[in-house]
Formats: structure tokens, C-alpha cells, sequence
């Protein structure tokens, strides 16, 4: 049974959620604080965290990248801070999804979902190994290396450099990237949330290279425009 950190200090949207997921089936580790939270996640083996930004005793994104400078497990900002600098933030702290407070129980539920859903098909890659122009991917250990050096992805950043590199030199719609990568067909997601993410992307697989991977076409969507050899 996969198990959920839930960190949320408002008391009855905690309990509400735990059922939720509970009756999901799925194992709810519930904090109401920053500090229990990061003791929760040093004792078990957590596959997803769910967490609030602003707590009485911590900060959310502060509790985020923590966790990101030891793990890469999943996480989901749920959150009444709406604005889109709060969101850039964020994503820029670690976190693979941003859900704004009020928010559809069921569409939480079906974004953990999807998510775990993912999770699963991460595991179950073969080791093949990706490469394209000066970018390698190693499915298996999920990682992705610029010439000699690795870097460091979140795992909607990984889901998307992965998603390019399956359809190389093929235009792909924004609705298309949200079907794939969010598992939703865009109705619940922010207007923001795929050009965010690409442009983070895009700046973390550029380094010094002059070279574009990822074109923007004009009222189309994005188009990867290397070519890909898997071995």
C-alpha cells in the first residue's frame, strides 16, 4: 500500500482528504506541522506528499526543498497562495504540481491518481538509455546527463524531456502535453502550468549549448527538434 504524507494545518480539510485517499487505498501519514512532517518522512517510505505552504510553525516551500536536497519523491503544493509568482516559486522549489485552494476533491484525487499511475510505470522501465544531440536519458535510474554532467530534474520536468523525446521532430499540442504529463485534459490545470514547466526545462537542458531542443511553434504547440537514438 503506497503511502501519502499529507501536511495540512486546517484540521477538517486534513481529515477530509485522509478519508479520501484512504478510501482510495492508500496509506495517510496526516501532519498538522512542518516539524512532524519532516519526522514522518524520515521514518517511512513515502511515494507522495501532498503539502500546504503557509503553517504556524514552517514554510512550505522551505519543507520542499529540504526534502529535494536528499529525495526526488513526488510532490503536490495544495494551496490558497494563487498567484503566478506563487506558483513559479513552487515549481522552482521541487514541487511536480501546484493545485490552488478552492479546489474539486475528486480532481485532487484523480491527479494523485495519475500520478501514482506514473510512478508505477517509472519503476517499471528497462534500462534503456536515450540520447539525443549532447542529452542522455537513463530510463532505469531515471537520470539525465548533459554530456558528463547530470542534471537534476523534477519528475514532471522528467515526464516531459521524456514525452519530447518519444515523439521527436513532432508537433505537439499543449492539450497533448496535458493529457500525457498531467493525465488531464486541461479543464483543472492552470493556463501556466505547461509553458512554466517547458521554459524550466528548456533553460535546464540549454546549459552553454547555442543549440534549441525545444521550438516553440506558434499557435501549434512545441516541437523537439533533435533527433533520437535509443540504445
Amino acid at each position: 500500500m503506497a503511502k501519502i504524507l499529507l501536511l495540512e494545518d486546517d484540521t477538517s480539510l486534513n481529515r477530509g482528504i485522509s478519508l479520501k485517499l484512504e478510501k482510495e487505498g492508500y496509506e495517510v501519514l496526516s501532519a498538522a506541522g512542518v516539524s512532524r512532517a519532516e519526522e514522518m518522512f524520515r521514518e517511512n517510505e513515502v511515494a507522495l506528499i501532498i503539502s500546504d505552504i503557509t503553517m504556524e510553525d514552517g514554510d512550505g516551500l522551505e519543507f520542499c526543498r529540504n526534502i529535494r536536497r536528499t529525495s526526488d519523491v513526488h510532490l503536490i503544493f495544495l494551496t490558497a497562495l494563487d498567484q503566478e509568482v506563487d506558483i513559479v516559486n513552487g515549481y522552482d522549489a521541487g514541487a511536480d504540481d501546484y493545485i490552488t485552494k478552492p479546489f474539486s476533491l475528486m480532481v485532487l484525487i484523480s491527479k494523485v491518481n495519475a500520478l501514482m499511475r506514473r510512478i508505477g510505470q517509472d519503476q517499471e522501465e528497462h534500462g534503456q538509455i536515450l540520447v539525443s544531440g549532447s542529452i542522455r536519458v537513463q530510463c532505469r535510474e531515471m537520470r539525465v546527463y548533459k554530456e558528463e554532467t547530470e542534471i537534476l530534474l523534477s519528475k514532471k520536468e522528467m515526464q516531459l524531456l521524456l514525452h519530447f523525446l518519444e515523439y521527436p521532430k513532432q508537433i505537439i499540442s499543449k492539450e497533448q502535453i496535458l493529457e500525457a504529463v498531467w493525465d488531464m485534459d486541461g479543464q483543472f490545470v492552470d493556463d501556466n502550468t505547461v509553458p512554466v514547466t517547458i521554459s524550466r526545462l528548456k533553460k535546464k537542458i540549454a546549459g552553454e549549448e547555442d543549440y534549441e531542443y525545444i521550438k516553440n511553434v506558434r499557435g501549434l504547440g512545441y516541437l523537439w527538434t533533435a533527433e533520437v537514438a535509443k540504445k
